[in-house]
């Protein structure tokens, strides 16, 4: 067992890591160990992650009371401490703001999609919880129903909390969270991915139980739906709406995949056939497909009536006279 300085050189050293690689800015974030049953090593409030010595950290009880060390303990400790209570299994929490999966909580995004199947094997599924005031009942309410099933969860317009058997596989799969997010994003931006099927993630999952000792227990098993290829006149669900577990995601995309992609390439590939073909002036900062379909199929047919129109009139037109097409030759 590691003693109680061993602890504290491990926040410090994952601290920094976190501040080294942007998953926190200023004195964002927090790191927490458990040091048996009833007591916590957890992170000051007010100080920059990269910045910390051992002799900043603070000792709590497991109702947040303070037992040792000379700083405020951190305004967030009632997340720490639900997450302690609700997984025994667990032995260290990292709380950052990693950009990219920040900016999918932010977007109202979960990342649940199965993609890489290191992440199956590694965390599961990746939800979104419903945004909750930080330091407040509102926030661990929120994450209160997908702690006993996740080991990394979004929270909405807020950032990212990872746990884990150490403080170390907290912070690793703080990691892999960010790394999975950016992947995500490029998958979008690309405008064509392609999900693992039913059978793979079913394989993959035997592959997490064997390897992991499990992981957390898996929840019961939801239909997928491609959250993030919603169709702009569909109403925006709320955060947290879109908690579907990566491990039972259906292997085919779901039907709005089809028209939102369709909707990507109109955008940036016809939007010159638009506007120099169809004499129709697109601005820059408007949607292609926010013309209405009868228009530009109405203008087309005009097009095509006027060039077929043009074809025909030079196929019947008299050929020039013949003797004032001969070139005159000199004498």
């Amino acid at each position: 067992m590691a003693s109680d300085r061993q602890h504290r050189l491990a926040i410090v050293q994952f601290g920094r890591l976190l501040h080294e690689n942007g998953f926190v800015a200023a004195t964002d974030g927090n790191l927490s160990v458990r040091l048996d049953e009833t007591r916590l090593l957890v992170t000051p409030t007010c100080i920059s992650k990269g910045r910390m010595r051992t002799s900043d950290m603070v000792i709590v009880d497991m109702d947040g009371r303070r037992l040792a060390g000379k700083r405020r303990v951190s305004s967030e400790i009632g997340m720490h401490l639900l997450i302690y209570r609700l997984r025994p299994d667990v032995h260290g929490i990292v709380h950052a703001h990693p950009p990219t999966a920040t900016g999918f909580a932010a977007s109202g995004y979960d990342l649940n999609r199965p993609l890489v199947c290191e992440v199956v094997v590694g965390l599961g599924s990746i939800p979104l919880a419903r945004y909750g005031t930080p330091g407040t009942p509102e926030l661990t309410d929120a994450l209160e129903p997908l702690i006993p099933h996740h080991d990394a969860i979004l929270m909405a317009n807020h950032g990212v909390v990872t746990f884990g058997s150490s403080l170390e596989s907290a912070y690793m799969k703080m990691e892999t969270v960010e790394h999975f997010a950016k992947i995500a994003l490029v998958t979008h931006l690309l405008g064509n991915e392609q999900p693992l099927g039913e059978k793979e993630v079913e394989k993959l999952h035997e592959v997490r139980h064997r390897y992991n000792g499990g992981g957390a227990p898996t929840p019961p098993r939801m239909s997928a739906a491609a959250d993030d290829l919603q169709s702009d006149d569909e109403p925006k669900e709320t955060a947290g709406s879109r908690r579907v577990d990566l491990l039972a995601s259906d292997p085919k995309p779901h039907p709005r995949a089809k028209v939102r992609r369709q909707r990507r390439i109109s955008h940036h590939f016809v939007v010159v056939i638009v506007e120099r073909v169809l004499d129709i002036r697109v601005c820059r900062n408007s949607r292609i497909d926010r013309i209405p379909t009868a228009e530009i199929d109405a203008r087309v047919a005009r097009r095509v009536r006027d060039v077929e129109t043009q074809i025909q009139e030079v196929r019947v037109r008299p050929p020039a006279d013949k003797a004032s097409a001969q070139v005159r030759t000199p004498s």
